[in-house]
Order: C-alpha cells, then sequence, then structure tokens
C-alpha cells in the first residue's frame, strides 16, 4: 500500500514539474506585436549570399496569445518568384495547432511593393485561412534594406 502512495506522489511531482516547465516555455517565448518584429526575427532566416539570388517564402505560425511557435520555411523559387499553394501554407500552421500566421516573402530586387500575384496569393491565403479558422495578420515583403507590410499601408 505504501509503494502505491509513493508511486502517486512521484507521478504527481513529474506532472507538476511538466506543468512548470511548459508555463516556463510559454512565458518565455516572445510574441510578435509589430511588422517591424516579424522583419526583425525573418531577416535572419536566410543566409545574405542567398538573398539576391531566390525568392523564399515564409510563414510564422503563432498561438493564441500571438506568441511564436514556429517559423517555417515553406518554399524557395527562382529570382523573381516562387510558387505557393495554400496546401503548402496551411499545412505547418495546422500541425503546429496555430490560430493565426503571418505570411511573409523577399523580393531579391530588392523592391519592397507587392506585386500583382502577391496580392492574389495573399488574397487566396486570408480566404483559405477563414476557412480553417486561422487568421492571417499580415503578409510581409522584405529585404535587406527594409520590408513592406501589407497591414501597415492597408492593403489588407
Amino acid at each position: 500500500m505504501r509503494s502505491e502512495v509513493m508511486k502517486k506522489y512521484e507521478n504527481l511531482k513529474k506532472q507538476q514539474l511538466i506543468d512548470i516547465l511548459v508555463s516556463m516555455a510559454v512565458s518565455e517565448t516572445p510574441s510578435i506585436g509589430t511588422p517591424s518584429e516579424v522583419y526583425s526575427r525573418l531577416i535572419k532566416c536566410i543566409p545574405l549570399e542567398d538573398f539576391f539570388f531566390n525568392e523564399h517564402f515564409f510563414s510564422i505560425t503563432l498561438n493564441g496569445a500571438h506568441q511564436v511557435v514556429d517559423v517555417h520555411a515553406i518554399t524557395k523559387g527562382l529570382v523573381n518568384r516562387t510558387l505557393v499553394h495554400p496546401r503548402e501554407v496551411f499545412r505547418p500552421v495546422i500541425l503546429d495547432n496555430a490560430t493565426a500566421i503571418v505570411i511573409a516573402h523577399n523580393h531579391p530586387s530588392g523592391n519592397l511593393e507587392p506585386s500583382m500575384e502577391d496580392k492574389d496569393i495573399t488574397m487566396r491565403l486570408r480566404q483559405a485561412g477563414d476557412i480553417l479558422g486561422i487568421k492571417v495578420l499580415d503578409h510581409l515583403i522584405f529585404s535587406p534594406n527594409g520590408y513592406h507590410s501589407m497591414l501597415e499601408n492597408e492593403e489588407f
């Protein structure tokens, strides 16, 4: 009987420790509050020597408190385009159990203005997100010299 009580106590202690560690990890997870915070995180994701040769498309998955769950490189394309499909974008979002995302890609040319294709894929991803119950918060286009936020520029 005593050993059963000890086992229950040890299991309880283990579960409390797990709960404490999870709580600490969540509290240390940075949240995304502004497009400049997104830019600061993403600019480190592409090696500078690769920045000007290929478009890279990313999603940043966020939990309900808009804390970063993960940053996912979705596709790597050519110098002036990359293929993006909602299925590929939302797969890691669903696996991360995220409630929102920020999407972003670089323009190797350095031109930060969104192209018609950029606007079209943004609309498609927002529609797909609405169906899935996952909010697309912003779409950033970035280069080493800065970024363009569709949210900040009221293109959302």
